[in-house]
């Protein structure tokens, strides 16, 4: 069995670490992780990773993130992967920093990249992943806080919250969408008294 795991992101070293780069650092840490490397391919940099009998393909898309599905429909494609076991890991700006939502199906909820995909397959029937880098910006500045740097204390906590999510795309590709979404989502939510916005 084959599964497509996508991060979203933006190549460049001028994006590297930026919030809207969250999908780029999970699939960095999985790769660490399972002493796995990423190689410079077609439409992007991917990393196959062996898992409980699965293999899971990691996919960086090099075509930055308003042209995303193109490299998700080549690798599909190349991969003869279905769109079942298509996982897509997004940044949001509606959910607090560090929560962490998982939907089998949905709308791009305004991000560029799931939008690209949706229209790429015809379809905005996969699963997907939306970790939250929260709102605390001022009107006007939502551009350049998404695409701006994380602070060393957001890192370090978000380091703990990629790990959760690490295992949620292991248990998506033995468990299946609904049974991880049992399993992680209640833990992946952070309670509004945190303060972390």
């Amino acid at each position: 069995m084959k599964y497509l795991i996508v991060g979203l992101g933006n190549i460049g070293e001028g994006y590297a670490d930026t919030r809207h780069n969250i999908g780029f650092m999970v699939l960095d840490a999985m790769a660490v992780a399972s002493n796995a490397f990423f190689a410079d391919k077609r439409y992007g940099s991917v990393c196959p990773v062996k898992y409980k009998g699965r293999e899971l393909i990691l996919l960086k898309p090099s075509t930055y993130m308003n042209l995303s599905g193109n490299a998700v429909r080549y690798w599909l494609k190349k991969e003869k992967i279905p769109v079942e076991n298509l996982l897509v890991i997004v940044d949001d700006l509606a959910l607090l920093l560090g929560s962490i939502r998982m939907r089998p199906k949905g709308s791009d909820g305004g991000h560029n990249g799931l939008a690209h995909i949706s229209n790429i397959l015809a379809t905005n029937e996969y699963a997907r992943i939306r970790i939250g880098i929260g709102n605390s910006f001022r009107k006007g500045t939502q551009v350049n806080y998404v695409l701006g740097i994380w602070d060393a204390e957001e890192k370090k906590f978000l380091d703990t919250r990629i790990e959760i999510v690490i295992e949620m795309i292991k248990s998506f590709a033995t468990a299946g969408t609904e049974l991880t979404m049992t399993a992680f989502n209640k833990a992946g939510k952070i309670p509004p008294d945190e303060g972390k916005k």
